[in-house]
């Protein structure tokens, strides 16, 4: 992804929001390979979190946060409007937004109180519940994943060399795996064509509502963050989740049990929710196996994504739980 230089974003904040930069800080937050964060501190000590992106789907994130903060739903970090009101901004054909700077930890890191469970629980049917008065995306179950990892296999029978070590053992780990990965594949392919002959209900899903995205404060509160994708989908988009072992965490029964006593009763569809979670790890094969294949060997990002890639791999991980939902 194209950098904004630290100048230009200093330059932005002060020009459109009045905050003189003191000091501004890269962040290695997320695996989004299209994502820049920075933490920024200004000239009073007031703490900054400014993430930039490209496209304009910014202006759809940041109003529908606007939308569920209005809505009352506290576990929502809204964004910062700009002096003239503007909620994103628009610098060299990427766009920036300013949120405040909550210091916490993530879902990955550190286990969830059996009060958080329930609350995130909670938190996520309110969240179901709400009509979003922009437009947002719509599932449509699309193939590009699965024809993606086909074509990464077909990459590697083309007999193309890798120069680099970390290509050479990302090889040899799908030669390995292969007929496993293929039978995630062909399962997501034989499962979208089914749920879609179903009639499943459309609502508000985050869509990547893993550890990761839940930032757990030092007083407890609890905050779901990274809303870059939502979509309208079967509840199910979202439910993947819990239980569903990503980050090799989220993996606990009673886990499971205390967040559906926060949820509500509801009616969970097996095959919908089989589909994501392999729907889910295709997708991320398709991204990580393209990016360490395709891109310089001296890019940073490639050890954390060739990592990422073999922990789904591991016992009682995703591919383990998708393949038994």
């Amino acid at each position: 992804m194209k950098q904004l230089s630290e100048q230009s974003i200093k330059e932005c904040l002060n020009r459109c929001y009045g905050v003189k930069v003191s000091t501004i800080a890269l962040l290695p937050l997320g695996a989004d390979i299209n994502a820049s964060i920075y933490q920024v501190i200004d000239e009073e000590r007031r703490a900054y979190f400014v993430k930039v992106r490209p496209g304009k789907h910014y202006d759809v994130t940041a109003a529908l946060l606007m939308q569920l903060h209005e809505a009352g739903i506290e576990q929502i970090i809204p964004p910062i409007p700009a002096q003239n009101g503007q909620i994103t901004q628009d610098i060299e054909g990427l766009t920036l937004i300013v949120y405040p700077f909550v210091k916490g930890v993530d879902g990955f890191s550190h286990h969830l109180t059996d009060d958080q469970w329930y609350t995130l629980g909670k938190v996520m049917r309110q969240i179901h519940a709400v009509k979003p008065s922009v437009a947002i995306k719509t599932e449509t179950y699309s193939s590009q994943w699965r024809e993606r990892v086909r074509h990464l296999f077909d990459h590697i029978n083309s007999g193309k060399t890798v120069s680099d070590e970390l290509g050479l053992n990302l090889l040899r780990f799908l030669q390995e795996h292969k007929e496993i990965i293929l039978r995630l594949v062909n399962r997501a392919h034989e499962l979208a064509h089914k749920i879609q002959e179903q009639t499943a209900e459309f609502v508000l899903c985050h869509s990547d509502m893993h550890g990761g995205n839940v930032l757990i404060e030092e007083t407890g509160s609890i905050y779901i963050v990274d809303w870059d994708d939502p979509i309208m989908a079967p509840k199910e988009r979202d439910l993947m989740f819990i239980g569903g072992g990503v980050a090799n965490v989220w993996n606990n029964p009673h886990e499971e049990e205390l967040f559906y006593k926060g949820y509500g009763k509801t009616q969970i569809n097996r095959d919908i929710l089989a589909y994501y979670r392999c729907e889910r790890i295709v997708e991320d094969i398709a991204i990580y196996g393209q990016h360490i294949l395709l891109t310089p060997a001296n890019i940073e990002d490639r050890p954390t994504m060739y990592k990422h890639l073999l922990a789904m791999f591991e016992p009682r991980g995703v591919v383990d739980i998708a393949l038994k939902t």
